[in-house]
C-alpha cells in the first residue's frame, strides 16, 4: 500500500526562480534543515545524496535516484529503504498567474514496512514538510 504526506503553499514568484532555488543543490541549506549535505547532478537517473534529519529522528544518509524531472515544474527523487520499503520524494511547482505559483512538496512511502514508519511518523514529517514549504517561500519571494 502506498501513502503520502503533502504540503502546499502559494509562493510570489516566478516557476523560474522556484526552479533555481530547487536546483541549486548546495543551497538547500539555506531554506531545508532537515535534508542537508545534498549533492547531485540534474540528469535522469543520477544518484542524490542528502542526511535526512526529521524531527525526533536520528540523521540518516539517503542515497536516491533523481526519477523524473520536468525544468519549472517537478523534482523527484526515488530511495530504496529496503526490501519491504521504498520513498518516493518530490517538489511540484504550479503556476497560477504570471508571478505566482503553488509549491507542493511531499513523500509517497511505499511497501508493507511504509506503512509502519508512516503510522509512527506522520506528523513530525507533515510539520517538517510545512516548514520546508514556508522557508522556500521566503527565500523564493526575496528573489
Amino acid at each position: 500500500m502506498d501513502t503520502r504526506i503533502e504540503k502546499r503553499v502559494g509562493i510570489q514568484a516566478t516557476p523560474d526562480r522556484l526552479w533555481d532555488v530547487l536546483i541549486d543543490f548546495p543551497g538547500w541549506s539555506r531554506w531545508n534543515p532537515y535534508e542537508t549535505d545534498v549533492e547531485g547532478q540534474l540528469a535522469f537517473g543520477a544518484p542524490i545524496t542528502m542526511t535526512e534529519t526529521w524531527p525526533d529522528m536520528a540523521p540518516r544518509p539517503v542515497d536516491g535516484r533523481l526519477n523524473e524531472w520536468q525544468p519549472l515544474a517537478q523534482l523527484v527523487w526515488v530511495e530504496k529503504r529496503g526490501w519491504l520499503f521504498s520513498t518516493v520524494r518530490y517538489f511540484e511547482i504550479e503556476e497560477l498567474d504570471k508571478g505566482s505559483c503553488i509549491l507542493a512538496t511531499g513523500m509517497m512511502f511505499q511497501g508493507l514496512r511504509a506503512e509502519l514508519f508512516m503510522d509512527k511518523h506522520r506528523g513530525v514529517i507533515r510539520e517538517a514538510l510545512g516548514d520546508i514549504c514556508d522557508r522556500l517561500k521566503v527565500v523564493a519571494e526575496q528573489g
